[in-house]
C-alpha cells in the first residue's frame, strides 16, 4: 500500500489562488523564489526535454511591460477596457515568474505534449508558492498571447512562447472559494 500523505492531499484538496490584484509586498527574495522554482522544475517532463524557462520579473520591470501592453493593445485596435486591463496585469504587479513553452525538435514527443508540460510548470509553480504560504495567480490575458508583446518584452524566439504569468506576493485577502466541478458528473468509469 502506498504510503499516505494526508496534508500533501489536503492542501491539494483546498488550495485557492489568490487573485493577482490582491497580491502586495513583500514578495519572496531570490533565496525564497529558488525553492518554488525548483518544485515547479520537477514538473513530468517527457524526454527529459525540459521545454520550458523562467524569466523573473521584479518591480522596477513592470512599469516597462505595463507600457508595452498598453503600447500593443493599441496597435492591435483592442477596447479600451481591454488595454487597461492587459497593462494592469504589470502595474499592479511586484513579482511575477514567466513560464516560458520552449517548442523542442522531438520525434518522441509531441509538440502538444510539450505544452502540457509548460502548463503544468505554471500550476506547480502555484502549488508551491502557496504551499510556502506566498499568495500566488497564474494569468495569461491577451498579452502571453500576442507575439509582437512575446518578442517586445521578453525577446522570445519564434519556437517559444508565454505559458502563463505567476504573480507571487503577500496576500491581503483569503478569497472564497469557488464552486467546484461535481466529480459525479465529470467522470466516467469503466470496469471492462
Amino acid at each position: 500500500m502506498p504510503e499516505l500523505n494526508s496534508e500533501a492531499l489536503n492542501f491539494l484538496q483546498t488550495r485557492r489562488s489568490r487573485p493577482a490584484k490582491t497580491l502586495t509586498l513583500p514578495v519572496p527574495d531570490r533565496d525564497a523564489l529558488q525553492p518554488l522554482l525548483i518544485a515547479a522544475a520537477r514538473t513530468p517532463d517527457h524526454g527529459k526535454l525540459e521545454p520550458w524557462r523562467f524569466i523573473v520579473i521584479e518591480k522596477p520591470a513592470m512599469s516597462r511591460l505595463a507600457d508595452i501592453a498598453e503600447s500593443r493593445g493599441t496597435a492591435l485596435g483592442l477596447e479600451p477596457e481591454q488595454v487597461a486591463k492587459g497593462r494592469g496585469q504589470f502595474d499592479q504587479g511586484n513579482l511575477a515568474v514567466v513560464v516560458i513553452e520552449v517548442q523542442k525538435p522531438s520525434a518522441k514527443v509531441p509538440a502538444l505534449e510539450q505544452t502540457y508540460s509548460a502548463g503544468a510548470v505554471c500550476l506547480a509553480l502555484v502549488n508551491a508558492a502557496l504551499a510556502a504560504g506566498w499568495g500566488a495567480n497564474w494569468l495569461s490575458g491577451w498579452p502571453s498571447h500576442d507575439r509582437g508583446f512575446m518578442s517586445e518584452a521578453f525577446d522570445l524566439a519564434d519556437h517559444e512562447r508565454i505559458a502563463g504569468l505567476i504573480h507571487i506576493g503577500t496576500e491581503t485577502s483569503v478569497p472564497p472559494d469557488r464552486p467546484r466541478p461535481d466529480i459525479d458528473q465529470i467522470t466516467t468509469w469503466m470496469p471492462k
